[in-house]
């Protein structure tokens, strides 16, 4: 018996493994552990005891999703009646009903009646899960009333943040100065980072010059990689010259790739294609080059290739060509490249890049190429590129023992159809 038809049984036979059976008509539930029932009234009550008790569960349920369905369609009349019923039943959801009825108030303009039941949530109710929601919620409230409270006076980090915002858009030169505070401070990092990413998007002179000190590292080190970030996001023709500064004057590395990242996000070809040709640091240089695939360059990929002087320069570029969809550069690559080593990468690319349309050409290398590493690797592009097709035609016709071996190790990996009926037919002969 050969070793392909030992494969094709193999991959037969390594079936999925069968989940037990469960018998025709009966439910899924029945094959899960039981658990206890939900919501039902307390142990050690007499049977009328417990009768009102579930018709009174019953009733503040029923209660509650109408207050909820109110709530969807905007009838806050509707829903307040509702969810105060609910809050007086004093059940396990009075809670949850009493802030929703102050968010149904809030939405009607109430907004006195809204804060004094948000003051009767916390006072009835300390220990409640729903406290968090009405802080933020009485917050809300304030800032549309313009009672606004400092950010800096708030204790509750996601709050403070509410109030940034509210701040920010009532005065926003008000702002500035505290938001330059934050930066400065021992604020959480989500703050500052929150403080840095709103002053990215002010056009305020003072705002620009904050920026640009974290961009540079004079201020806040730890925050200049998000600086940089933003300013690519956010930034104009402005900002993208000081990206530009940024880069020439720095040594460090991990700030050159932040750098890079933002020409990217923010369309700047030309500079990240300088960075490619002139960086002299060679991770760097590797990065504007795959950065510059990322961003679809295939012309100035293909001339960097071609120029290249040197293998590492050639490969990354090659890389780059295959991440920007220029596989027919690619596929030429892999069929008349003078060099080999520069093929062979080539063919590997064809497989996780090329995809199945690229199959013709890979078996036009495979017949045409007579190296083993290049079949080789035409093979493996073929099985990533679930060609099941182009590895049949080869497994067919190849005279090569270990080559055909390879082909039918391939086929009896992939699970397909046309996999499958290949090897039955070789276990049929």
């Amino acid at each position: 018996m050969s070793f392909a038809t030992v494969l094709a049984i193999a991959a037969l036979l390594d079936g999925p493994v069968q989940a037990p059976a469960v018998p025709a008509g009966a439910s899924f539930a029945l094959l899960l552990p039981p658990v206890a029932p939900v919501g039902g009234a307390p142990e050690g009550l007499d049977d009328e005891a417990k009768a009102r008790e579930d018709e009174r569960r019953d009733r503040e349920n029923e209660l509650y999703d109408e207050g909820t369905s109110a709530l969807d369609e905007g009838a806050w009349d509707h829903a307040v009646q509702a969810f105060r019923q609910v809050g007086e039943l004093k059940g396990r959801r009075a809670d949850a009903a009493i802030y929703w009825m102050a968010y149904a108030k809030s939405k009607q303009g109430q907004s006195a009646d809204a804060l004094s039941a948000l003051e009767e949530l916390r006072r009835a109710y300390p220990q409640s899960r729903w406290l968090k929601e009405a802080k933020a919620l009485e917050l809300e409230i304030r800032q549309r009333s313009g009672q606004a409270p400092r950010p800096e006076t708030v204790a509750d980090e996601d709050l403070k943040l509410m109030a940034l915002n509210g701040l920010i858009n009532s005065d926003p030169e008000q702002a500035i100065p505290l938001l330059e505070k934050f930066l400065q401070g021992t604020s959480a990092r989500k703050l500052q980072e929150r403080a840095l990413f709103v002053l990215c998007q002010s056009s305020s002179p003072k705002a620009r010059e904050i920026v640009a000190r974290v961009a540079r590292g004079e201020a806040q080190p730890d925050l200049q990689r998000r600086a940089i970030q933003s300013l690519g996001v956010f930034g104009n023709g402005e900002s993208r010259k000081l990206l530009g500064d940024i880069y020439a004057s720095s040594t460090d590395s991990s700030v050159k790739k932040a750098v890079l990242q933002a020409y990217m996000v923010s369309g700047e070809k030309e500079r990240m294609l300088e960075a490619a040709r002139s960086e002299k640091d060679p991770d760097v240089r590797r990065q504007a080059v795959q950065l510059l695939g990322a961003m679809g360059a295939r012309s100035e990929l293909w001339a960097m290739y071609q120029a290249g002087s040197d293998p590492e320069s050639r490969k990354a570029a090659l890389q780059a060509l295959a991440v920007a969809g220029d596989i027919d550069k690619v596929a030429e690559i892999a069929k008349s490249d003078k060099d080999f080593e520069m093929r062979l990468a080539a063919m590997r690319m064809l497989g996780p890049f090329g995809g199945p349309s690229k199959g013709a050409q890979i078996v036009e290398i495979y017949k045409a190429d007579s190296d083993p590493r290049m079949r080789e690797a035409a093979l493996g592009a073929l099985f990533v590129s679930n060609n099941a097709a182009a590895l049949i035609e080869i497994a067919r016709s190849e005279k090569d023992a270990q080559l055909k071996e390879k082909a039918v190790s391939q086929l009896a990996n992939m699970h397909s159809k046309e996999a499958t009926a290949f090897l039955l037919e070789i276990l049929n002969k």
